[in-house]
């Protein structure tokens, strides 16, 4: 019943005063001397002093006449202007574009300023996914874009692990970050998990097939491997991507469900494939691999691995070779001894992330792009295995809200249907923040899905920059506004005389030559739903964290990873320790899993 009287009466009050309004012009009209209409009109300047004189009287037929037709012509004059409210509007006619203003953020804002998100220097988003109206409710995804040295490290990504409101995954150029928050979040309860390309040495381990369960976790990591070790990013032929993905879903199936725990590794893998002897001219030739295939199948002649050797063995002694040749040049990395070993087991625990306080970061290096493509592998298993884990253990939400802050995002691989993923991730409370240096690099590698990727972001914030497409598309999307330009005119001759007009004209709300020499400490937000924001950048030193961080006191602040990581068994002298002795002679071949070859008797291995 309220919101009927706020729909329907209290709009139409106004329109009862004009009832009665008029209703007494028709009384004043109707006790006028005269005999026609204009000499009436003329005795209303008598009669309309005692006509309004008194609030109710008795009314004629015809002062109900007039006051019901006053009121009803002018509540459809207005019922006619707001339908057709673009033909009347005024100073807008060629664009209604402005920058936002502190009271369009102010919903979006949460009062307590360590729960936000900070997009610039004067604007927030808060955290919370489900405000009190559900029309503020905005995700938490965001694209920064901005040019080297525009300040996505200082002016947004640092901040953002300041606020440690969230776990944290963070790609770390040159380990800058890490050292400069790592111990102000470990004080914050964090677990502190590091992938370091740079120096292996001050990594933790990170075993991708950890993570892997079942047959379509396998094709979802065969899937992301060959997308991101593709050499030059170009596809070749379609055949021999296939033939390898036949036999990397073998392998792996294999040593998944078939092999030793402490076997289940990359480098199984890569061990496995140059134990594959073929030669060309005798297609009959089995090698250590087909005779463990073999011997699976006497077992399992149904399951998956089997069935994906043998359409992989179809191929003749020549082709089978070049699979092998394309398999061993594209898992060429994990020959490195070094990588070797940091993928033998796995210490990241990407799937527990959401689980507990965490900020994991990967470190990579900002010109050798070697292993880069391992960022890429983890991204996608990170959001599948999250994704799972908030539906399977959670209910749907994970406890901790997880947040990926992808630098370098157009320089370390690519996340298979990433538009898919980011478009599902929110309802989990996870959010994905990616950084580039321009939005055509995401258009290079998406290609027709950047379009989708760019439209699950809520939050766009440009920092600076001077490439073209991204310019262009910025100075579009921010629309026009309309001015008004006079003009003077002077015409001379006989009789000299001068003129002046008002026009009104539409402008591009930020011109391409605007954006492009747009000051350093200044930024745009565009936040879905509102109009866009001309900023300050957000200020580091601002924030109340800032004096926990190394570059305000190193020497008090400063992240040490080797403390973190290490390798090396601390022995103290003064325990007691039993020593055996272990002949190679006597070790069990039957450990060996390049030995599972038994075809004969098919319960050996069972």
């Amino acid at each position: 019943m309220t919101d009927k009287i706020k729909k329907y009466i209290i709009p139409n009050i106004p329109y009862l005063f004009l009832f009665w309004f008029f209703l007494k012009l028709g009384t004043a009209y109707r006790m006028a001397a005269g005999a026609g209409f204009g000499e009436k009109l003329i005795g209303m300047v008598y009669t309309t002093g005692p006509a309004f004189a008194t609030i109710v009287q008795d009314f004629h037929s015809f002062d109900w006449l007039v006051g019901i037709a006053g009121a009803v012509i002018i509540r459809l004059i207005v019922w006619y202007r707001a339908k057709n409210a673009k033909k009347f509007r005024k100073d807008v006619e060629y664009g209604s574009a402005r920058w936002g203003t502190a009271q369009d953020i102010k919903p979006f804002v949460d009062p307590v300023f360590k729960n936000n998100v900070i997009l610039t220097g004067t604007e927030l988003l808060t955290m919370n996914s489900r405000p009190k109206n559900p029309g503020d409710a905005r995700n938490k995804n965001c694209c920064v874009i901005g040019s080297s040295g525009s300040g996505k490290t200082r002016f947004w990504l640092t901040p953002q692990l300041l606020q440690a409101h969230s776990s944290y995954v963070c790609v770390d150029p040159k380990g800058s970050i890490l050292e400069q928050v790592g111990a102000f979040l470990t004080r914050q309860g964090y677990t502190i998990k590091v992938f370091n390309s740079i120096d292996f040495s001050k990594s933790m381990h990170y075993n991708p097939l950890a993570y892997i369960k079942t047959e379509s976790d396998i094709l979802k990591f065969v899937n992301a491997l060959i997308t991101n070790t593709k050499g030059d990013g170009k596809d070749g032929d379609e055949f021999w991507t296939k033939a390898e993905t036949l036999l990397y879903c073998a392998l792996i199936a294999y040593t998944i469900f078939e092999s030793p725990e402490a076997d289940r590794s990359l480098n199984t893998i890569v061990d496995l494939i140059d134990c594959m002897e073929i030669k060309e001219n005798d297609d009959n030739f089995l090698n250590t691999v087909d005779y463990m295939f073999m011997g699976l199948e006497k077992r399992k002649p149904n399951c998956f691995a089997v069935k994906q050797y043998k359409k992989y063995k179809l191929a003749s002694g020549k082709t089978a070779k070049s699979i092998l040749i394309s398999c061993g040049a594209r898992l060429a990395p994990f020959s490195i001894p070094q990588l070797r070993e940091i993928m033998s087991y796995d210490e990241l625990e990407l799937d527990r992330t959401g689980d507990r306080k965490t900020a994991t970061f990967f470190i990579i290096s900002d010109t050798d792009t070697t292993y880069n493509f391992i960022v890429a592998l983890a991204f996608s298993q990170l959001f599948n295995l999250l994704c799972e884990r908030a539906d399977t253990v959670y209910g749907g939400r994970l406890p901790h809200h997880v947040r990926v802050l992808w630098d370098e995002a157009a320089n370390t691989g690519q996340v298979p249907q990433l538009e898919k993923l980011v478009a599902v991730i929110r309802s989990r409370e996870i959010s994905l923040c990616l950084f580039l240096q321009a939005q055509s690099q995401l258009k290079a590698l998406y290609k027709d899905n950047a379009e989708t990727i760019m439209g699950n972001m809520d939050s766009v914030i440009f920092l600076g920059g001077r490439e073209h497409t991204t310019i262009k598309e910025l100075s579009e999307v921010l629309g026009k506004e309309t001015i008004s330009m006079y003009t003077d005119s002077r015409t001379r001759g006989q009789s000299e005389s001068y003129g002046q007009n008002l026009q009104r004209l539409g402008k591009e709300l930020m011109t391409m030559d605007e954006l492009t020499t747009m000051p350093g400490d200044k930024c745009i937000l565009q936040l879905r739903g509102l109009r866009p924001f001309y900023s300050p950048k957000y200020r580091l030193e601002k924030h109340p964290n800032y004096p926990q961080t190394a570059e305000a006191d190193k020497k008090s602040n400063a992240f040490d990873m080797a403390k973190l990581v290490t390798r090396r068994m601390r022995l103290n002298p003064n325990d007691q320790y039993v020593v055996y002795e272990v002949n190679a002679d006597d070790a069990d071949d039957d450990d060996d899993i390049f030995n599972y070859d038994d075809i004969d008797d098919p319960e050996a291995f069972a």
